[in-house]
């Protein structure tokens, strides 16, 4: 398999520019720690980055006939909100189980909708390709998405050219992959570090082990950042984390809230459990506030959640 260049990052930067704007890094105060805002983007999440990289990347008889992608929210809300802007039709499998307000998000963004049994999802993805002639934007494992997230890191070198220390929240990889495949080939003195919670360890076990190691749904699901629940790394991102990750730390639910409550402190911005573990690594690692950045992936959660993490 071969691995992402530099030439792919940037290219997946100029394709995605007319349609994604760049976020800022905001710093926390007084903690110094920067935060690269990916929850200021329209659909409050990173992934729309992946999403445009992918439907722009296919053919215009492709995106003639239409996409289909399988997501527990953010990446659903990627896909729908990209489809929406460049006129193709959507359509997006989600849990039954899992966040109403994300699968409303999704529909706002004019995508259809189909809600099915979690295990499900996969599966009813491929029979809607297969019976629609749509094309899959994977929300994970796939070389577009991981050019598409990539495109993170070249910003942050850009507007940090400071940093020594770069964490990231690890699901199914497509984020910390592309981000760190992006950096180490640009400038490799720049350690990228996943940050995993401690009840969906998988990511965190596979790079012990040298080797993907899947977790059940049932012990994945534990958590509270919901969008950190896959069971397994993806093949694609495991080649790029594997070989540009420096290393990998877990992180309680309890540190898991502290750093939302400390970001909305802080910094002023939401952010949902999944986008503030990368934080909660930095903190608990005590690395070098200014000299790192986090990524806060997204901030999408309803306020009753948002309320009672506050609360504490």
């Amino acid at each position: 398999m071969s691995i992402l260049t530099p030439d792919d990052f940037t290219a997946a930067a100029k394709r995605i520019a007319p349609y994604v704007g760049e976020t800022p890094i905001v710093a926390m105060s007084p903690t110094g720690l920067g935060l690269k805002a990916e929850n200021l983007h329209p659909i409050g999440a990173f992934k729309l980055r992946g999403a445009f990289n992918a439907i722009l990347s296919l053919t215009n008889e492709e995106r003639a006939r239409g996409v289909v992608a399988h997501s527990s929210g953010n990446h659903a809300q990627g896909v729908a909100y990209a489809a929406k802007v460049l006129g193709v039709k959507a359509s997006v499998v989600m849990p039954d189980n899992g966040s109403q307000m994300k699968a409303e998000a999704t529909r706002s963004w004019g995508a259809e909708v189909v809600l099915v049994p979690v295990a499900q999802r996969s599966s009813k993805c491929q029979e809607i390709a297969k019976a629609h002639g749509y094309a899959v934007i994977e929300p994970y494992d796939a070389r577009a998405i991981l050019a598409g997230t990539g495109t993170i890191g070249l910003e942050i070198l850009r507007q940090a050219p400071h940093v020594k220390y770069v964490c990231v929240p690890i699901s199914g990889g497509g984020l910390l992959g592309g981000v760190a495949a992006a950096i180490g080939q640009a400038n490799p003195n720049v350690k990228v570090i996943g940050v995993e919670p401690e009840l969906a360890s998988d990511a965190y076990q596979s790079f012990k082990a040298g080797r993907i190691v899947a977790l059940p749904a049932t012990e994945t699901g534990r958590t509270i950042a919901d969008g950190l629940r896959v069971s397994q790394v993806g093949d694609i991102p495991w080649e790029h984390i594997s070989r540009f990750v420096h290393d990998m730390v877990l992180v309680s639910e309890e540190e898991i809230r502290d750093a939302v409550r400390k970001i909305a402190a802080e910094a002023h911005l939401v952010a949902e459990p999944s986008g503030a573990v990368s934080v909660a690594g930095a903190l608990k690692l005590k690395l070098p506030p200014n000299e790192t950045v986090c990524v806060v992936s997204g901030g999408n959660l309803d306020l009753a959640s948002y309320a009672k993490i506050l609360a504490g």
